[in-house]
């Protein structure tokens, strides 16, 4: 009796030992087979992650266009109406209203009145120029070449003195500045054509003062001027001139200068 209770007592002691190394051979199973499982959900799911992160990320494009389009069509909204007076040409003319094209319209055509006025002043002033100045039968340029011819006459610088230091002026008026004096000077067409030049002016000089006569005579067809006369007057002295002509034939053969006939 007492030797079969100690049996069981050592069999179920075997027992109990293979147990535990069961145990553990079982949870190292396990646990291999919880490893070996473990990348085939992470593989399985990597599939459903990126649906996911690209569901999301069309979401926040969808949201953030949505929200672009929203601004941009709340800021056309906001923008300040075109008028002719505030048009700097920002907005494009498809997203302009009808009032507002015709604003433009207007604006860009008062604009190239403008610049066609510039124009048309422009042209006159370089024509005024041209004929009052610059041209060889302008009346400046009339007045410095009988001034330069005076200077360079023996005759007259006998009287007045040193040419170099002979000067030439218009009329005396109340202004002392002698480029206020104007020069007298008148033009006109005769019936037949002709066009007539007449000026005079002032001469002072360190020993005398005197004045100049002249008129240019331009008949019909003709581009060139003629001397008709040309002189010099000082007081107490004979008449000098410079240039004297009857009058010239259509046909005759000066020589001419700066659009002048010499004789």
């Amino acid at each position: 009796m007492r030797i079969t209770h100690v049996r069981s007592l050592a069999s179920q002691s075997s027992t109990a030992a293979i147990w535990p190394s069961s145990a553990a051979s079982g949870a190292s199973r396990s646990c291999c087979h919880m490893v070996a499982s473990f990348p085939l959900r992470t593989t399985s799911t990597a599939p459903t992650k990126r649906r996911i992160l690209a569901r999301n990320y069309a979401t926040q494009h969808q949201s953030t266009t949505s929200s672009s389009s929203s601004s941009s069509s709340s800021a056309s909204a906001r923008r300040r109406s075109v008028t002719p007076f505030n048009d700097d040409g920002g907005v494009p003319w498809t997203e302009l209203s009808g009032r507002e094209k015709t604003a433009r319209a207007a604006q860009q055509t008062f604009n190239l009145g403008m610049v066609i006025v510039g124009v048309v002043l422009t042209g006159g002033v370089c024509y005024f120029l041209y004929t009052e100045v610059f041209s060889p039968s302008s009346k400046v340029s009339n007045f410095n070449r009988a001034v330069d011819r005076i200077r360079s006459d023996h005759r007259v610088t006998d009287l007045l003195g040193d040419g170099r230091k002979i000067t030439a002026h218009g009329e005396e008026t109340s202004n002392k500045w002698r480029r206020a004096r104007p020069i007298a000077s008148t033009e006109r067409t005769d019936a037949q054509g002709t066009e007539h030049f007449v000026m005079h002016f002032h001469l002072d000089g360190p020993r005398a003062n005197g004045q100049a006569y002249l008129h240019l005579t331009r008949r019909r067809g003709q581009s060139d001027f003629s001397y008709q006369y040309f002189y010099v007057d000082v007081p107490g002295h004979d008449r000098i001139y410079l240039e004297k002509s009857g009058g010239d034939a259509p046909g005759d053969k000066r020589g001419t200068l700066f659009g002048i006939k010499w004789s």
